[in-house]
C-alpha cells in the first residue's frame, strides 16, 4: 500500500484527484490533503508519506519552494500542474512523473505504477528523467506548443520556435541556429527536429536545411534557387523543394 498526500491550493482539483485515486488506484491511500503549502511542509515531515502529489502554482509558496524547505524528502514526487513549462523543473527535483490538469486517469494509473515499482526497487534518476523527457516531447508535439525541448549534454533547454532561424543537418545530428547568434548542437537528425517543431512556418528547403520562412529576406532565382536570411546567411534550395519556398513567399 502506498501512503500519499495531495497538495493543491484548489479544493476542486484536490477532490477530483482524490476521486480518481479512489476509483482507479486501489493501492493508494490518501493520508491527507492540503491547500496551504506551509501546513503541508509540517505534514510531510511528520507523516513521512511514500508519495506526494504536488501542485506548482500556489500562494505563499510555490511547489518548488516548498520542496526546498522539507526535512523529510524520502518520498516519490508527482507534479500536478496546468502548465507544461514546469515539466523541466519537475524532473530536476527528481519527480517520477508530472501530470497535466485535468488529470487523465490513464496517465494517473501509469504514474502510480512507477511509484509502486520504485517502492519495490528504486529506479535511477536517469531513467526517470528519460521517461519524463519523452513525455515532454510528446506534449510539445501533440499540443503544438510554442516551445520545444532541446536536449544538450548537461541540460534541457526550452526553446521558443519563433526564435529558431534555421536548422542544418549533420548526419544523425543537427545544428540549430537561433536569432541573436545562439547555436545548439543536438543528437537528433533533421527529420526528428522537423517533427518536433511541427510548424507550417518551417520549410524543408533542402535535404540539409530546415528554414523558418519568417526570417527569409530574399530569394535568388536559379535551378533550385537560393535564399538569403535576415542574418545574411545564404542557403541553397533544391529543385524538389523550390515550389514550397515560392508558395511560402507568395511568389508566383
Amino acid at each position: 500500500m502506498i501512503n500519499a498526500l495531495i497538495i493543491d491550493d484548489e479544493i476542486n482539483a484536490i477532490e477530483s484527484l482524490r476521486w480518481e485515486i479512489a476509483n482507479f488506484c486501489k493501492d493508494v491511500t490518501v493520508l491527507d490533503t492540503f491547500t496551504n503549502p506551509i501546513e503541508a511542509i509540517s505534514a510531510i515531515n511528520y507523516l513521512k508519506p511514500d508519495l506526494v502529489f504536488l501542485d506548482i502554482e500556489m500562494p505563499q509558496l510555490d511547489g518548488f519552494q516548498l520542496l526546498k524547505k522539507l526535512h523529510f524528502t524520502e518520498f516519490d514526487l508527482i507534479i500536478t500542474t496546468a502548465y507544461n513549462q514546469y515539466a523541466i523543473q519537475a524532473f530536476k527535483e527528481n519527480a517520477i512523473d508530472y501530470l497535466l490538469k485535468p488529470v487523465d486517469p490513464d496517465e494517473l494509473i501509469k504514474a502510480i505504477e512507477k511509484a509502486k515499482k520504485n517502492k519495490e526497487m528504486p529506479v535511477s534518476n536517469a531513467k526517470n528523467m528519460e521517461k519524463i523527457f519523452e513525455k515532454i516531447i510528446d506534449n510539445a508535439t501533440n499540443n503544438n506548443s510554442k516551445k520545444i525541448p532541446i536536449a544538450l549534454a548537461d541540460k534541457i533547454v526550452m526553446v521558443n520556435k519563433n526564435d529558431i532561424v534555421y536548422c542544418k543537418s549533420d548526419g544523425n545530428y543537427t545544428h540549430i541556429y537561433l536569432k541573436d547568434d545562439v547555436k545548439y548542437f543536438v543528437s537528433k537528425n533533421i527529420k526528428a527536429i522537423t517533427n518536433l517543431i511541427n510548424s507550417p512556418e518551417f520549410i524543408r528547403v533542402h535535404k540539409t536545411y530546415l528554414v523558418n520562412a519568417t526570417y527569409i529576406k530574399e530569394y535568388i532565382r536559379g535551378d533550385g534557387g537560393e535564399i538569403i536570411l535576415e542574418n545574411k546567411i545564404n542557403i541553397p534550395v533544391s529543385r524538389t523543394n523550390k515550389q514550397k519556398v515560392l508558395q511560402a513567399l507568395h511568389i508566383n
